[in-house]
């Protein structure tokens, strides 16, 4: 995981649709950075930013017009085709100090019996705004079928806590369809029709 990466980023005072569309002719992102009850309007680097995100950045140094902003990235907004960022909005937070986020789940494994059923697709966490992760796994591997993953169950990277309900179900095996025990009940009904 990266550590914290600073980013320029220029004001920008025409915020409708039209504007956004330029900036984004231009190679630039709109964005904004929310925090203290208040928010700033910029604009950012395409490539810049999007080169921060391959090496796993989410702290920010971000530097408007000369002064500087520490911030993560709180939500990104894709065009319709999932392609392209079409805003970024950042969230104000100070270093060393724990926040509350929001990290999306991904599942690996195979179970022994049946299928996994995914319950939830992100998970509210506690840390510091250095130790936020990419995102937190849910290992599936050989679990029976009815089996219930919880929130409490998943091992967090260190400095990682969870925010939310730790006995909350983030992920139950459920039987397959079109099982052999499932396909010979429906031939039996299929006689007992005729």
């Amino acid at each position: 995981m990266a550590s914290s990466q600073t980013l320029s980023a220029a004001k920008r005072d025409n915020v409708g649709t039209t504007g956004a569309r330029r900036l984004r002719g231009e190679g630039r992102i709109p964005s904004n950075i929310q925090g203290d009850g208040d928010h700033i309007d910029i604009s950012i680097d395409e490539r810049e930013f999007l080169a921060t995100r391959r090496a796993h950045v989410h702290l920010y140094d971000i530097d408007v017009e000369g002064s500087v902003e520490t911030a993560v990235v709180h939500e990104l907004q894709w065009d319709v085709f999932g392609d392209n960022i079409i805003h970024v909005e950042f969230r104000k937070v100070e270093r060393g100090v724990e926040m509350e986020s929001e990290v999306e789940l991904v599942f690996v494994g195979t179970p022994k019996g049946g299928v996994p059923s995914h319950l939830v697709d992100n998970l509210m966490i506690r840390c510091i705004p250095s130790n936020l992760p990419d995102n937190v796994e849910v290992n599936v591997e050989g679990l029976d079928e009815h089996a219930h993953v919880k929130a409490k169950d998943l091992k967090l990277p260190a400095g990682v806590s969870l925010a939310g309900d730790p006995e909350q179900d983030v992920a139950t095996i459920i039987g397959a369809a079109g099982s052999p025990a499932e396909a010979g009940d429906d031939d039996e009904e299929g006689e007992a029709e005729v």
